[in-house]
Order: C-alpha cells, then sequence, then structure tokens
C-alpha cells in the first residue's frame, strides 16, 4: 500500500506540472507563431492522458488476490505498460509524420522570441520530471511508472528538437524545424519499442535473471538439512517473482522434521528477496538420488 501511495502521489504531481506546462506551451506557440511549439503543447496535454492510466494500473496492480484471481493482480502493470508503450510510438510515429509533411511542402514560418524561452523551459521541467518519475518507478517497481518516465523523457527530447528548430528557423535556417523533428520522432519510437518489449516479460512467465536464482540457491543451501537442490523455477509475474524449488533432505527424516526444513527454506527466501511474491517448497528424500 506504501508503494501504491507514493506512485498515486508521483502521478498526480505530474498531471498538475504537465497541465501548467502544456498551457503555457499552446499559448506561446500561439503568440510566437510556432507550429512546432503548438505541436509540443498538444503533445505535453496528451501525456495527462497516459498518465492518468498509469494511475489506473497502480489501482488495479495493487488490489489484493481475490475469487478470480488468486494469485493477484499485478500482471495488470505490463498491460498498462503495453498500452503506454503504444501510445509512444504512435506519437512518435505522428511527430515524424508532421515533420515530412512541413518539409515537402515548405511552409515553415519563422517564430518568435516567446516560443524559443518556452522549449527551453520545457526542455529543463521536463527532464526533471523524468529523473523524478524513474526514482520512484524503480522504488515501487512499476512498469506503467517507468513507460510514463521515458514518455516524459521523450517530451524533453521533443522539446530539445523544437528548440533546435525554432533557433535555427530564427537564424534562417527554417529547414532544421522538420529535419528535428523528424530526428526526435524516431528517438520516441525507438522508446516505446523497447518498452514494449519490456512489458512482454512480466505476461509470458519469463525466467528472473540470473542474480536472483543464485541467490536463492545460497539461500536454500544456507538451510540446515538441505542437502541438494533438485530443480529450480522462477517466473516474473508482473512485478514480482514466483519461486518454485525442489529441495533434497535426508531420507531418515520423518514428515514432520522434513516440513520444517522447507518451512525455514520458504520463509528465508521470502523474507531476503523482495520482489519474490511466494515461494513454493517441495522436499524429497535423498535417498536413491544422483548427485
Amino acid at each position: 500500500m506504501e508503494n501504491y501511495e507514493l506512485g498515486v502521489k508521483v502521478s498526480i504531481i505530474t498531471i498538475i506540472i504537465n497541465i501548467v506546462l502544456s498551457a503555457a506551451k499552446i499559448i506561446a506557440g500561439v503568440i510566437g507563431q510556432s507550429s512546432a511549439m503548438l505541436a509540443d503543447g498538444v503533445h505535453t496535454l496528451s501525456d495527462v492522458l497516459t498518465t492518468l492510466v498509469v494511475l489506473l494500473g497502480l489501482k488495479i496492480s495493487s488490489k489484493e488476490a481475490d475469487e478470480n484471481h488468486p494469485y493477484g493482480h499485478e500482471k495488470y502493470e505490463p498491460v498498462f505498460a503495453k498500452i503506454l508503450s503504444i501510445f509512444l510510438a504512435v506519437t512518435g510515429i505522428l511527430i515524424g509524420y508532421e515533420g515530412i509533411k512541413i518539409l515537402i511542402t515548405g511552409e515553415i514560418k519563422t517564430p518568435g522570441t516567446i516560443a524559443l524561452i518556452a522549449a527551453l523551459i520545457s526542455i529543463i521541467t521536463k527532464e526533471g520530471m523524468f529523473w523524478y518519475t524513474i526514482k520512484a518507478a524503480k522504488k515501487v517497481k512499476s512498469f506503467s511508472m517507468e513507460a510514463d518516465a521515458w514518455h516524459h523523457r521523450t517530451d524533453a527530447m521533443s522539446s530539445i528538437g523544437t528548440f533546435v528548430g525554432i533557433l535555427g528557423a530564427r537564424m534562417g535556417l527554417r529547414i532544421l524545424d522538420p529535419i528535428a523533428a523528424i530526428i526526435v520522432s524516431l528517438f520516441i519510437i525507438k522508446v516505446g519499442i523497447d518498452l514494449y518489449l519490456q512489458s512482454i516479460k512480466g505476461l509470458v512467465d519469463e525466467a528472473a535473471d540470473d542474480e536472483i536464482i543464485e541467490k536463492i540457491r545460497e539461500l536454500a543451501f544456507s538451510v540446515e538439512g538441505v542437502k541438494d537442490i533438485k530443480n529450480l523455477k522462477t517466473r516474473i509475474f508482473g512485478n514480482r517473482i514466483y519461486v518454485d524449488v525442489d529441495i533434497l533432505v535426508n531420507g531418515t527424516l520423518t514428515v514432520i522434521e522434513g516440513h520444517e526444513i522447507a518451512e525455514k527454506v520458504h520463509d528465508l527466501i521470502e523474507k531476503s528477496i523482495d520482489d519474490v511474491k511466494h515461494c513454493m517448497v517441495h522436499v524429497e528424500p535423498e535417498i536413491g538420488t544422483k548427485k
């Protein structure tokens, strides 16, 4: 619940900043006669929608397990992350399309100074929002919030393109505006694709990384009575990990003694690794087992 509250706090703050920033950029675009700044302002306004999607994802994924979802709701996180990644890629395609269209038609106006100042403010603000959000996303282990953070970074990149284009247009190199927009669009599309591929990991039961698996093995072997590990499987479930481990114990132990060893392994793994949501330990006798 603490992670959910942090995620909500960060999302609400970024929504407020985006509303103010988008209004300022749209006004600057109108007054400064800059189509690039106007488009950038609308782009920032669209971020409000994506952050609302993040809030929805956080709310659903933080719900406790129920009768219809006995394993919890964590997989909703990568689902919403996929939605945001698609939104990012589409945004990049649209920005690139507009840049190509302007380049072909040659309809490029010389923007005013106010548009240049607005672009600079946008770069600084959006980069700050990226670091603020990505830090929180890593802490709460939220796929969708991380996707939203990268959306802020792509906005900063977009504003850099806008700044270069506006500056170039004011210096007489008006063609820089659409060219910068096309380059920025390619970066945005790449980020969208990368986030899409990353979100898939949380949906297809991919194994945890080697470092986590090795730590699980070390913890299991540290429990007195564990002779060997016959089988160890992990799967990523949203932003959490499920563990299934088969341990070998002395075959002469009673069922109760074997169960006590399994409980110690179970408790140690779940307590030591925060990302592990559940650990299932199966006990087998060492007798007759080849090592």
